[in-house]
């Protein structure tokens, strides 16, 4: 079986967060949860975390993941520091016939198709261990591959442990492994803390290994942006940065249209159909789907919702809603959980829908609230209709009818249900039930008193 230990216990101190490191975002997804979803989609099936610092606020992140497992590694003054230790706390999960990949949980442009690459080149090197190196211009802060002159790897030295003439080499530890199980359970025993800052080394586990005989492998990644770590804010950004080019770059070639990819902010998750035109300032997060040929205008946030084909969204915001095809939002609309927007519906300006059902063709145009509400067909929503649906306790549904007409200025007092056809007068505000094929009218008749400026001496 293929598994992985993925080390996300640390603190982090460099980030100056109250947050966990690996529970930072890029492109929307925490960090661990990028390396649980390569490591999955390479087709390791079983994911071992190890949680330390924040431990419940990491598990909270990553528990909906499937194929996962935590394990505890204690922290804190007196507690064993270092990979090797860390690695040691999942161990238990390990059988000797495993194939067992040693990953980070704070590098989160790792990509699926490089893990599976390198357990490949491992299982058929038939190597006890296999590292994933990689080159780079500006090594520091790296620790070194040692290679003999075959170029086989003979170990790893850190920065802090490093002769001037190692300090030299340009190719690097990325921090990732791939151990036989039966291989990483012995040299875990054997591994100590002689070193300069007393941690338990992970890489000790390469001299050990030869000093057995075993074979050890490198695999040198084609990309060295993979093995970025994230240890600070800017580097966070920096991932950002890489991670965003990515998804849009993917967007685009399955049939995207971004107008400036550069100003276009998307989430790894999100799905947009082809000719779909995507305008600058646009914030696509979390699960959302977008149809084919819709327009998203400039200053759309759209969050974990659904958005059907001919759709055009203008500056609007919508979160976790659906939009059924060739529907008009906004400008400036507010869609907020749980509205579902029909076919040929139009949502305009400043209208806001809550936690409602909007049927087909139906349109409110502007200045609305619409909230805890099933509006059918065909309906009229005036502008500045309001839904009144909180008493001060409890929210209240009410219910328009397909072909109802409810004109300007008129509050629905929840609960309350509008039959088909019915009218609602401007300015009503309306308590009980409307039949339907009814006229409603609930408002005080117009009083003109005559002369009254004059009577009253007011006129200037």
């Amino acid at each position: 079986m293929i598994k992985s230990i993925i080390l996300a216990a640390g603190e982090g101190s460099r980030m100056k967060s109250d947050l966990p490191k690996c529970s930072h975002k890029v492109c929307g997804k925490a960090l661990i949860n990028h390396i649980v979803d390569a490591a999955t989609a390479a087709g390791v099936e079983k994911n071992v975390v190890v949680v330390g610092h924040g431990a419940d606020k990491v598990k909270f992140i990553v528990e909906k993941q499937e194929r996962v497992e935590f394990v505890q590694q204690p922290v804190g003054e007196g507690a064993p520091y270092g990979t090797g230790f860390a690695v040691k706390q999942g161990i238990d999960h390990v059988e000797d016939g495993d194939t067992v990949l040693i990953l980070c949980g704070d590098t989160p442009l790792i990509k699926s198709e490089t893990i599976e690459a390198f357990t490949k080149y491992h299982i058929e090197g038939n190597y006890s261990v296999t590292v994933l190196t990689s080159k780079l211009e500006d090594p520091t802060d790296y620790g070194r591959i040692i290679r003999d002159g075959s170029g086989e790897v003979t170990g790893i030295v850190e920065q802090k442990e490093a002769t001037p003439e190692q300090l030299e080499i340009d190719e690097v530890n990325s921090g990732i492994y791939c151990f036989e199980g039966k291989t990483l359970k012995s040299v875990l025993g054997k591994i100590d803390n002689n070193n300069a800052k007393g941690e338990y080394y992970i890489t000790d586990a390469i001299h050990i290994v030869r000093a057995e005989g075993g074979a050890v492998g490198g695999y040198i990644a084609s990309d060295s942006g993979e093995i970025q770590g994230i240890n600070s804010k800017k580097q966070l950004a920096e991932a950002e940065e890489v991670m965003r080019n990515r998804v849009n770059e993917k967007l685009m070639a399955e049939g995207a249209i971004m107008v400036d990819p550069k100003s276009t902010y998307i989430g790894v998750d999100v799905k947009i159909g082809r000719d779909t035109v995507i305008y600058p300032g646009v914030i696509l997060e979390g699960k959302t789907e977008i149809g084919r040929d819709s327009v998203i205008g400039h200053g759309c946030r759209i969050v974990d919702s659904k958005i059907g084909d001919f759709v055009e969204v203008q500056s609007s915001t919508v979160v976790e809603s659906s939009i059924d095809d060739s529907s008009k939002i906004g400008p400036y609309a507010y869609l907020r959980p749980n509205s579902r927007i029909g076919k040929h519906v139009k949502i305009g300006d400043f209208v806001e829908v809550k936690n409602s059902n909007v049927g087909d063709n139906s349109k409110a145009s502007h200045l609305s609230y619409i909230g805890d509400s099933d509006v059918g067909n065909d309906v009229n929503i005036g502008c500045g209709v309001v839904f009144v649906n909180y008493d001060g306790v409890s929210k209240h549904r009410s219910t328009v009818k397909d072909k109802a007409f409810i004109g300007c200025n008129v509050n629905l007092i929840s609960p309350v249900t509008v039959e088909e056809s019915a009218y609602i007068a401007a300015g009503s505000t309306i308590t009980d039930d409307v039949s339907a094929n009814s006229l409603a009218i609930a408002r005080e008749r117009q009083v003109e008193k005559k002369d009254w400026v004059l009577k009253r001496g007011l006129k200037k």
